[in-house]
């Protein structure tokens, strides 16, 4: 059977990472998380480089990207807010994103992946057979991210964390490299008001529909 590549992309704490797993462990393919790989730059350059400037950090990152940056297995040391809002900042530094993307594209070139981000349908695989754009409401998705630092045991008063998602959209949708946007041919799921098992029926049924396209 042939297999497909997926695309997840959206806003954060949209549930991309979670739906992506669920997806993947559903078809058997492989899982990739590219917020995750944004994260871990953020946190190589939070332990290692030496200046706290804009400037001076952005120069530093240009010349510092080699294979050794380790990009998995860091666990939640690279989900806090401190990371996250570096991430977004790293994220529009053309040189991370082309470092990142050939790696990505690495990754999903015999397809049978599930890869969530923020540019996976429109800049790492354009003709990925199945795309899905997540989003909810800002309120909401701040809501679910107070409650996973609290769980977590780093908890955060509520209005810096919708500070934090409301800033991180901005940043996304505004960077002059590959700025989140939906794919013409995404489909778009607002779940906002949706509860988890819901959007895995309705996701899982997308995956089968693909699937037997891909098939047919």
């Amino acid at each position: 059977m042939k297999k497909i590549t997926v695309a997840i992309d959206g806003y954060s704490s949209c549930g991309k990472s979670t739906f992506a797993k669920i997806l993947a462990d559903y078809a058997g393919y492989v899982y990739v998380d590219t917020g995750a790989m944004y994260r871990a730059i953020a946190l190589y350059v939070l332990t290692h480089c030496p200046s706290q400037d804009s400037a001076e950090r952005t120069e530093w990152i240009k010349h510092n990207l080699t294979d050794d940056i380790p990009l998995t297995g860091l666990g939640d040391t690279i989900r806090t807010l401190e990371v996250g809002n570096l991430a977004s900042q790293v994220a529009v530094i053309p040189e991370v994103r082309h470092f990142l993307v050939r790696k990505q594209q690495q990754m999903g070139l015999a397809g049978g992946v599930v890869m969530d981000g923020r540019d996976i349908g429109t800049v790492v695989f354009p003709k990925a057979e199945l795309k899905i754009f997540l989003t909810a409401r800002p309120e909401v998705r701040a809501m679910r991210r107070f409650k996973e630092l609290e769980g977590k045991g780093t908890p955060q008063p509520f209005e810096d964390v919708l500070r934090d998602v409301n800033d991180r959209d901005y940043r996304d949708t505004h960077r002059e490299e590959s700025p989140l946007r939906q794919a013409e041919d995404a489909i778009v799921l607002d779940n906002s008001d949706m509860e988890i098992p819901e959007q895995v029926t309705y996701l899982t049924k997308l995956l089968d529909e693909a699937v037997a396209k891909k098939n047919a």
